[in-house]
């Protein structure tokens, strides 16, 4: 094993690279596929769940005026409900999970650790505030309602899951904060001001301790492993950066709780359906790739007590489906990697694929009873500003 090296930041926490045992890696992962080839510059999906979509169909169809379809009225928006004091949580036991739209989560584990992944609080995620999709759900509160924000998690770098000015408003809130990004992106941050950021590979994980306590009375520090892992998706935020940078899920245990948390990610490839079917799980399609990872995830780094996974933005499925789970792909996700419970995100925030803004929920509840799982308590839905608690196993 190679000596673990110390990261050196501005900020509260301490972060020091852990080489995973060989166990915890896929025997194929030293092989590092999905790097640029030689000569080239694009990260890629090594997998045959993956097929090309042609860069210039997709983000005409992202950033297209799509009108909102009826339902936006059925979408309640609560204030957050969360813990004031790190250390005194008022429901011990228990790993919470807010979700503040699209793919932002704000969880507090009961160690006292707060997470928060792929903040994008803004009202468009484009790079102009003028053009682009445009929220039709507000957000719930504002960085600056977070009482700690301890790590930040970012999937990858499309404008919905990296906001520059979300991002300058955890840098004048919560200073201290640390964020793990995936190759290629933390330039991007120092650009921006940032340099509380570790930047890491599929299969590597770090170990972080936060200090608590203050004026000096440092308490029991925080600890918690974050782990990079792979996701089937793509990245860019202009015309020349398409997948310069990588793209990645992510889990993050701290002491007996884990989170795994998928970004942004299609599960298999499905072609064009035919004018009589609806339903890319028919036996017809059935047998098409899946990505791997997930099920190595599920065996080398799983279980996990929460994974938070994506829904929504599927349709059309020839174009979204590599990059875009949905719902019944979710499930699929989250039984390989052995989540034992699950929420949703990706979906009643923006307008980013053809299906009516509703349909995720009951496109979930329909594939969790073609499979035989329970409706509730499994992989559930919940509010927008809603926090959920999850009770810890024994």
């Amino acid at each position: 094993m190679s000596q673990q090296k110390a990261v050196p930041i501005s900020g509260a926490c301490n972060v020091v690279r852990t080489p995973p045992e060989k166990s915890s890696r896929p025997a194929d992962a030293a092989a590092k596929a999905h790097h640029p080839k030689p000569g080239k510059a694009a990260f890629r999906n090594p997998w045959p769940s993956w097929q090309e979509i042609p860069p210039d169909a997709l983000k005409a169809h992202v950033m297209q005026s799509v009108p909102v379809h009826d339902g936006i009225d059925k979408f309640p928006i609560r204030k957050p409900d969360l813990a004031r004091d790190r250390l005194v949580p008022h429901d011990a036991g228990c790993l919470h999970a807010t979700w503040l739209g699209h793919a932002c989560y704000f969880v507090e584990y009961p160690s006292g650790l707060r997470v928060l992944f792929d903040p994008v609080l803004t009202d468009r995620c484009s790079p102009s505030a003028w053009i682009g999709p445009r929220r039709f759900t507000a957000s719930p509160c504002q960085i600056s309602d977070l009482p700690f924000v301890d790590i930040v998690v970012i999937s990858h770098n499309h404008y919905d899951h990296l906001s520059y000015p979300t991002v300058r408003e955890i840098r004048v809130h919560h200073p201290n904060a640390h964020f793990f990004v995936p190759l290629g992106n933390a330039a991007w941050f120092a650009s921006s001001g940032l340099h509380n950021v570790t930047e890491m590979d599929w299969w590597e994980q770090a170990s972080v301790s936060v200090p608590t306590g203050h004026d000096g009375d440092r308490g029991r520090p925080l600890s918690a492993t974050v782990s990079c892992l792979p996701a089937q998706h793509t990245t860019g935020r202009g015309p020349f950066g398409t997948d310069k940078t990588l793209w990645a899920s992510w889990g993050v245990a701290s002491d007996e709780a884990s989170v795994f948390f998928g970004g942004d990610t299609g599960y298999r490839f499905v072609p064009w359906l035919k004018d009589d079917q609806d339903h890319d799980w028919d036996d017809e399609y059935a047998m098409l790739p899946r990505c791997p990872a997930f099920a190595q995830i599920g065996d080398l780094r799983g279980p996990f007590t929460l994974g938070l996974l994506p829904i929504g933005a599927y349709e059309p499925r020839a174009l979204m489906s590599s990059i875009h789970a949905n719902p019944r792909d979710a499930v699929e996700i989250q039984r390989d990697t052995r989540c034992g419970r699950a929420l949703a995100m990706h979906w009643g925030t923006w307008v980013l694929g053809d299906e009516p803004v509703q349909e995720p929920p009951r496109k979930l509840a329909e594939a969790l009873v073609a499979l035989g799982l329970p409706e509730r308590g499994l992989f559930d839905v919940c509010d927008i500003g809603e926090r959920v608690s999850i009770p810890l196993a024994g």
